[in-house]
């Protein structure tokens, strides 16, 4: 088992085998500590990589008490349900995404966000911006462009 930051290198596995499913398509986020992503929704499954606290997944499918995950990189893995949280975090996709007063590009910037940073989403898109909270507390807008889990 590899300890990885947000991103990871899964290879699709295929889901024949999930006569029960039920579909959904939604994002949450993993809680406050790392979570383990398996293969396959069991615990005996394969130990694919660890999952940062904060980081946001796109439920693919629930099986009972498990969730197929799809990451930022397109990656898909298994969780438990229960270690995911319905608060709805970002990840910063661009090199730099500059964060602003108003939803728009003539705005002040309250600050840049490098690649990777974590964004906490507090108000519904609006066209091409979303609220967005720092963990630091400084809030304000980025484009939709700029950041994933949306």
């Amino acid at each position: 088992m590899r300890i990885r930051p947000i991103l990871s290198t899964l290879v699709f596995l295929g889901l024949s085998s999930l006569s029960h499913v039920s579909h959904a398509l939604e994002f949450r986020s993993v809680g406050a500590t790392p979570i383990i992503m398996y293969d396959a929704p069991s615990a005996r499954g394969m130990k694919v990589y660890i999952a940062a606290p904060g980081m946001p997944v796109e439920i693919i499918l629930t099986s009972g008490a498990w969730c197929r995950v799809r990451d930022m990189q397109g990656d898909l893995s298994w969780v438990e349900a229960k270690d995911l949280v319905s608060r709805r975090n970002l990840i910063v996709k661009t090199s730099t995404a500059r964060v602003r007063q108003a939803a728009e590009e003539s705005s002040n910037m309250v600050f840049s966000a490098d690649k990777f940073v974590l964004l906490e989403m507090i108000e519904p898109v609006a066209g091409a911006w979303v609220k967005v909270k720092h963990r630091d507390g400084q809030t304000g807008y980025v484009r939709t462009s700029d950041v994933w889990g949306l």
